[in-house]
């Protein structure tokens, strides 16, 4: 069954990426996870993402992450496992998970036969998931599917979250752009988070944005005010429809209608949690 893929790309953007990410942010994840002695912001990030893959040392995290700076992620991994152990971190991420839905989506919402119907479409799109080269998605697959409807969901975005940035990392290396610049001309859509963010999460300075920033107008992908060229904008569709072509066969399997079903139910629920403060309100944006 073919299936539009902008479609696919709005229900990610929109319901599937964002309900994941609600964690990231959440105070119960640093509370959670800083009751085992994991206390640094940067290693609450780095531990929670990468323990499906186990005690994994900075090497492996740079891989598959992409665009975090090595040694910022060297500062904390492997050492971080010898604070708490991965299943330890596991467990950890799920209780934070389940207590930041709850406080964000509420009660009624919880126990919504809509929240329910989103899980279940989400799980049955993960059934059409590719394990080969997705190495985030494949260990993210390995881990058990809770009981309760928002965990389900969560656990079915996370998957599909995975999925489709595993295929990302390839479309960004068919593209020819490096981890900053992929950074930085991402931030050049509007889309992208801050610089502010990207230096404080992924660890880089001014000066390698700013270099990022002349590599990309070498090559006519970013103006001399910062903004996307008529080749930037064109540079970035393709490595959206590459990632759209590559992240296609859940969408394929959910069929048209179970997309924009699960759209507009799992969109709802993000508007939801973004209204009850899920996100900074300057995470995203050129400045």
């Amino acid at each position: 069954m073919t299936i539009d893929l902008h479609a696919a790309r709005r229900c990610w953007h929109t319901a599937i990426n964002p309900y994941h990410s609600t964690l990231y942010f959440a105070p119960e994840i640093f509370e959670e996870l800083g009751a085992l002695g994991i206390t640094h912001r940067v290693a609450v990030n780095l531990a929670g993402r990468s323990a499906a893959m186990g005690a994994v040392g900075a090497g492996t995290v740079t891989a598959t992450f992409y665009n975090y700076r090595h040694d910022h992620v060297a500062q904390h991994l492997p050492a971080v496992w010898d604070t708490a152990t991965p299943e330890q971190v596991l467990a950890a991420r799920l209780r934070a998970a389940d207590r930041a839905l709850r406080r964000l989506l509420g009660p009624e919402t919880i126990a919504s036969p809509e929240l329910a119907e989103a899980a279940d479409l989400a799980l049955r799109a993960t059934e059409a998931c590719t394990r080969h080269g997705r190495t985030l998605y494949s260990a993210h697959a390995d881990l058990p599917v809770p009981e309760e409807p928002h965990l389900r969901l969560w656990h079915a975005t996370t998957l599909l979250r995975e999925h489709r940035g595993d295929g990302h990392l390839a479309a960004l290396l068919i593209t020819g752009l490096d981890p900053l610049e992929a950074l930085v001309s991402h931030t050049a859509t509007g889309r992208g988070m801050t610089a502010k963010w990207v230096k404080s999460i992924r660890g880089w300075e001014q000066s390698d944005l700013d270099a990022a920033a002349d590599r990309l107008r070498a090559r006519g992908v970013l103006d001399g005010d910062g903004e996307l060229t008529e080749e930037g904008h064109a540079l970035r569709e393709r490595l959206e429809t590459e990632t759209d072509r590559l992240d296609a066969a859940p969408y394929e399997h959910l069929g048209a209608p179970g997309v924009a079903r699960l759209q507009a139910l799992g969109g709802a629920l993000v508007q939801q949690a973004v209204g009850a403060g899920a996100f900074p309100a300057d995470l995203f944006g050129r400045d």
